[in-house]
């Protein structure tokens, strides 16, 4: 009975959303018109401090969708234990549409290889929405390394020979640029220490400051940094150059083709929301990617747009978690955090 009682409240909370939300749909002149009739304030949970790329993203969204979706759209900080805290906080919400994730999608791919806790099952306590976008990582040197290092071979020849500043700083231990760093490494033959931070700014400052030599970060995160000229970056791991740099080889055009690392940052929604709600986020998702500001917004942090359906993003997560597991494994990395 208490069951039954709980389906019938979800599909309460559920129908009342879908109504509103299908009444905006059908609405006034733009793509939404104007959700009047809302009466939960959606939320979007992050796992990330403000003012990163996972926060900014999901303002982005919430922008776009704010006095269209609802008169308010919420960007809700769960930050903690590198972002899980708010995909536990995801599992745990109601299945009625007005609780969505923005994440990178590491958290589902490289994490279950990586915690040996994991507080949530990355295949069914999330449902998938769709990408926003796609971030490509860069592998970059400071100031230690001479300007006469311009390309990874270069980098690998300078560290084979300097073997105590061979060094590269990531933005966390466990994080996607770690793992790309350690494979670098092992397909080059050399040693480089690797050097976890708290984030992507203290690691860059390090690294243009000259107290480490090399890092590996998602590309945006290099991108304000580099009229400086105290960065330069050697490669990215994508198939093809970033229009963002268009100027820097890909891992593969310098003979490491093995290397690649393309963070999708991503919306989801908790388990057993019902499919007609996955899909109008869906559509939502889509029609916010049409706006100017939102697409200039994720220009600036480096990021392609992207969309997916809910179940091609699935399946592309899936393979990525199989893809990372033996390259986790391989690095000797793991935590009991």
């Amino acid at each position: 009975m208490k069951d039954s009682l709980n389906r019938r409240e979800a599909g309460h909370h559920a129908g009342r959303w879908l109504g509103a939300l299908g009444a905006a749909l059908a609405g006034l002149s733009g793509p939404f018109g104007t959700l009047r009739a809302q009466t939960a304030m959606p939320r979007i949970l992050v796992g990330f401090p403000a003012g990163g790329s996972v926060d900014v993203s999901a303002r982005r969204v919430a922008e776009a969708w704010r006095g269209r979706l609802s008169e308010t759209v919420l960007v809700e900080q769960r930050v903690g234990a590198g972002g899980r805290l708010a995909v536990v906080a995801l599992k745990d919400a109601p299945a009625d549409g007005g609780t969505l994730l923005m994440s990178p999608s590491s958290m589902f791919t490289i994490y279950p290889h990586v915690y040996r806790k994991l507080a949530y099952k990355p295949e069914s306590d999330v449902i998938p929405v769709s990408p926003i976008a796609n971030a490509t990582c860069g592998f970059g040197v400071g100031p230690m390394v001479p300007a006469s290092v311009k390309t990874l071979g270069d980098f690998v020849t300078w560290a084979k020979a300097r073997p105590e500043q061979a060094a590269y700083a990531s933005p966390a231990a466990g994080a996607m640029p770690h793992f790309l760093g350690d494979q670098f490494q092992r397909a080059a033959g050399m040693k480089l220490t690797h050097v976890p931070y708290r984030g992507a700014a203290p690691g860059l400052q390090d690294l243009m400051g000259g107290q480490i030599a090399s890092g590996c970060f998602i590309l945006g995160d290099f991108l304000p940094h580099l009229a400086s000229g105290r960065i330069r970056i050697l490669g990215v791991t994508d198939r093809q150059r970033s229009r963002f740099v268009p100027e820097v080889p890909t891992f593969g055009e310098q003979g490491f083709a093995g290397i690649l690392g393309v963070e999708t940052y991503g919306l989801f929604l908790p388990p057993r929301t019902p499919a007609a709600v996955v899909d109008k986020v869906f559509d939502l998702a889509r029609v916010a990617l049409r706006e100017k500001q939102v697409v200039e917004g994720l220009a600036k942090l480096g990021f392609e747009p992207l969309t997916m359906a809910p179940a091609d993003y699935a399946r592309r997560l899936a393979t990525e978690r199989a893809t990372w597991g033996p390259i986790v494994q391989a690095s000797g990395f793991s935590s009991d955090d």
